[in-house]
């Protein structure tokens, strides 16, 4: 026990010494074991005593309180958004490479600030998750949502921590731009059906975070190429996080918009097929009609419906391979 006690006193001696002193005394900053309990209290909270305490529940609708939610992140986000560019990013900051300035200046020690209030608003984010579980949508709770989630405080908090402000807080004036973007879609949504049927763009947003991830790996491993007074071990850090983030949402826009238009296109196939039609003749019920339309008997019940028949065992021979690749 006192081995354990004394590693963890070299470990925060570490961070006091090579930490930023101007964010040492900030809330959450002295250590990161704080940081991790709360991010680990959230996937258990999420995965395990949630879902449990809601199986015999009813679902809550909580249309009010999403509507006020996703209105505060959007001003929030767009708040956070302004202060990066007044921070360095708009007059200051160079897209290639932006070493982290260690001073005093106002405008070094504003985006100081907007580093640690966007640490804080990954706790925020929290609460996406927490109306799923509480309205029941279990199947939103994906590996994607639960690990982007879980994940972020802890990424945010090294970069707070050690380098709060220069080449790295791209990753942060991206990400405030874009959940403006998606929290306004959420507050549309919530605003009932009356609104969701003109969100027809919802797959853009997925389309948008991978375009942000690519931009943040571009911009961070630049520095791998290039001479620049920035830690290597944060472009790592930053450029592997993109890296994963991308294909998790590649996975996800995969699984919910490409897997899932081609399900429904062999789907619409199968029932023109089934009707007695090919799939590009628009008289789908010919076959299934004849007799109530007055069409020979003979060819109903005779030829017409073996050719029918016929056409169904032929398609699903050319097309097994393809309902096999078909995921639930």
């Amino acid at each position: 026990m006192a081995l354990l006690l004394k590693y963890i006193d070299d470990i925060q001696e570490i961070f006091d010494t090579n930490g930023d002193p101007r964010t040492r005394d900030w809330p959450l900053m002295s250590s990161p074991l704080p940081t991790a309990m709360i991010c680990m209290s959230y996937i258990y909270l999420v995965k395990v005593v949630g879902p449990k305490l809601m199986e015999n529940r009813k679902p809550f609708q909580l249309r009010h309180v999403l509507i006020f939610y996703n209105l505060f992140q959007v001003i929030f986000s767009a708040w956070l958004f302004y202060e990066c560019l007044m921070g360095g990013w708009l007059f200051e900051y160079s897209f290639r490479c932006q070493p982290v300035d260690y001073s005093e200046s106002p405008s070094t020690v504003r985006m100081v600030h907007v580093c640690w209030w966007y640490y804080f608003s990954k706790f925020t984010e929290f609460m996406d998750t927490f109306f799923f579980v509480l309205r029941k949508k279990n199947e939103h709770i994906s590996t994607l949502h639960v690990i982007h989630h879980g994940l972020m405080p802890m990424s945010v908090w090294f970069g707070v921590k050690f380098t709060p402000g220069g080449h790295s807080t791209f990753f942060g004036l991206l990400n405030t731009f874009v959940h403006i973007i998606m929290y306004s879609y959420y507050l549309l949504a919530a605003l009932g059906p009356s609104i969701q049927k003109y969100l027809w763009w919802k797959k853009y947003l997925t389309t948008l975070q991978m375009v942000q991830f690519v931009a943040i790996m571009v911009h961070a491993f630049q520095l791998l190429f290039i001479d620049c007074n920035y830690p290597k071990a944060f472009v790592w850090w930053i450029g592997m996080h993109a890296v994963m983030f991308f294909f998790l949402f590649k996975e996800f826009y995969t699984q919910s918009y490409t897997s899932k238009k081609r399900k429904e296109k062999l789907e619409a196939q199968r029932l023109a097929l089934a009707n007695g039609s090919s799939p590009k003749d628009g008289s789908a019920n010919g076959h299934c009609n004849g007799t109530s339309n007055g069409v020979s008997n003979g060819l109903s019940n005779g030829f017409g419906i073996h050719k029918a028949q016929g056409s169904i065992a032929d398609y699903y021979s050319q097309h097994d391979d393809m309902r096999l690749t078909h995921r639930a």
